[in-house]
């Protein structure tokens, strides 16, 4: 119970800063937080150190943000998608930004929509919670190779619907 307790104090931070990443509501990747480390607790013995402890827990939390998109019949277009936005836009207040953004916000929204679920995954660990490919790649049960392949390949689709957009 005591090394558990450490397990939370040491990884609580990182893994809240990773659903806040994906939901961008302060409450709720508190709450997902809470059911990852009960999930983990409850699992902790199939944890087999094949991998950090953190990407365990984030695959946990992952699991968890996933599974309450689909309760809630939410889709992943309603994921964060403030870091592709900022990426292509200065931040200023004038109407003309504001609509690019938004613009912006609505074509990076059809891309994910359109997007094959192992892209996806590779993407929101990859960026959200910025694991290595190593550590992707073991979540995923993948090679680190593939894990590298899928994210080029999302990425170059995510840029070619931008750019045909935006003529950037």
């Amino acid at each position: 119970m005591q090394s558990f307790e450490v397990l939370y104090t040491e990884y609580y931070d990182r893994v809240y800063c990773f659903l806040y990443r994906l939901c961008a509501d302060g409450d709720l990747a508190e709450d997902m937080t809470q059911e990852t480390f009960l999930q983990a607790y409850t699992s902790f013995h199939r944890f087999r150190g094949e991998c950090e402890l953190f990407t365990w827990l984030a695959s946990i939390g992952k699991h968890v943000y996933f599974k309450y998109l689909k309760k809630h019949k939410l889709d992943l277009d309603s994921a964060n998608l403030d870091l592709v936005v900022n990426t292509y836009c200065e931040s200023n207040n004038d109407p003309e930004e504001h609509m690019r953004r938004k613009s912006t916000k609505e074509a990076a929204r059809s891309m994910i929509e359109g997007i094959p679920k192992k892209y996806r995954d590779v993407i929101l660990l990859r960026i959200y919670a910025e694991l290595p490919f190593s550590q992707i790649a073991l979540i995923l049960k993948i090679s680190e190779n593939s894990a590298k392949v899928i994210y080029y390949r999302a990425k170059k689709m995510l840029m070619e619907v931008l750019k045909n957009e935006f003529e950037l």
